[in-house]
């Protein structure tokens, strides 16, 4: 992968003024998004699995390539890690060199936390890991916690780290945590082991690199 990545360009200087009203809003009001055939079908998979092969869960949302669910194989080796990218594409791409408790599902993430939430399963650790920035200021409600789905995603409860090369991103994240009563930790972040490929370039092309860390403090009520 070459090492020629350009920073996040963006017309939005700081966090976006209506974040915390977005944020509120959504809080309030369950998302009514349907859930795609495509993601039921591969939540059934996710069902067949656990059952044949009871175990506590890890999300990896928006996962690419499926290279950093393999790592975090190596590091929750006890739990079933689930990776998941609506990219049919991007996953067809995994080199499977680690093997092992982890799961690849072709779904809208969003669709498979509103089931994860319906059959009441509920995940020790949610990864997020670079995310689409969607960094213009028109484009607030697409990021995750600018989007309906957060309520979701909250009420998933867990430990939760989500990395981005935005700083914005992550200090608008760490704003909707604390408003949803879960605040957590916004630090730079330097990994000795790059955890995705796009970690990998962006830190070979010299973007500072930012990590939300921390929990979901509280029980969330349910949609």
């Amino acid at each position: 992968m070459q090492a020629d990545s350009k920073p996040v360009s963006s017309n939005q200087p700081h966090i976006h003024r209506k974040l915390p009203a977005v944020v509120r809003r959504h809080l309030a009001n369950p998302s009514r998004k349907p859930v795609a055939e495509h993601s039921r079908r591969a939540f059934d998979l996710l069902l067949a699995k656990l059952a044949a092969d009871p175990r506590p869960l890890v999300i990896d949302s928006f996962c690419g390539t499926g290279h950093s669910t393999g790592i975090i194989a190596q590091r929750h080796s006890d739990h079933l890690i689930v990776g998941i990218d609506k990219s049919s594409h991007r996953l067809a791409k995994h080199e499977a060199e680690i093997t092992g408790g982890y799961l690849l599902l072709h779904a809208e993430c969003e669709d498979i936390w509103q089931l994860l939430l319906q059959e009441q399963i509920f995940p020790d650790h949610h990864y997020l890991f670079y995310p689409n920035p969607w960094p213009k200021s028109a484009h607030l409600q697409r990021r995750i916690h600018g989007s309906a789905a957060f309520r979701t995603l909250l009420a998933l409860g867990g430990q939760v780290e989500l990395r981005s090369n935005w700083q914005i991103y992550v200090e608008e994240f760490g704003v909707a945590m604390s408003l949803a009563g879960s605040p957590g930790i916004v630090s730079q972040l330097e990994p000795e082991q790059p955890i995705t490929l796009f970690e990998r370039k962006y830190q070979a092309s010299g973007h500072s690199l930012w990590r939300f860390l921390g929990a979901v403090n509280k029980p969330f009520p349910l949609p």
